[in-house]
């Protein structure tokens, strides 16, 4: 499936990136996002921007996402469990 969007024709010029770099960056973003909120697993995500799972991972950072979003009771609870 395909998902069209539109933009203004100088966004990518006002970013300082070309056409590709924008479309290829927004669609990755979309991707993080949907990862953060749980909707995807990160393999759904890699797969879905054309990455291996490990390099997607150590991309997040570049969004402000973490890895591993466990609060204080969560990771205390795998620490015990470990």
């Amino acid at each position: 499936m395909q998902l069209i969007i539109e933009y203004p024709r100088l966004l990518p010029d006002a970013l300082q990136q070309t056409q590709n770099e924008f479309e290829r960056e927004a669609k990755m973003a979309m991707a993080v996002k949907l990862f953060e909120l749980g909707k995807l697993s990160s393999g759904m995500v890699a797969n879905l921007v054309g990455m291996a799972r490990v390099a997607f991972l150590l991309s997040l950072h570049r969004y402000g996402v973490t890895m591993i979003d466990l609060d204080a009771t969560e990771l205390e609870s795998d620490s015990k469990n470990a």
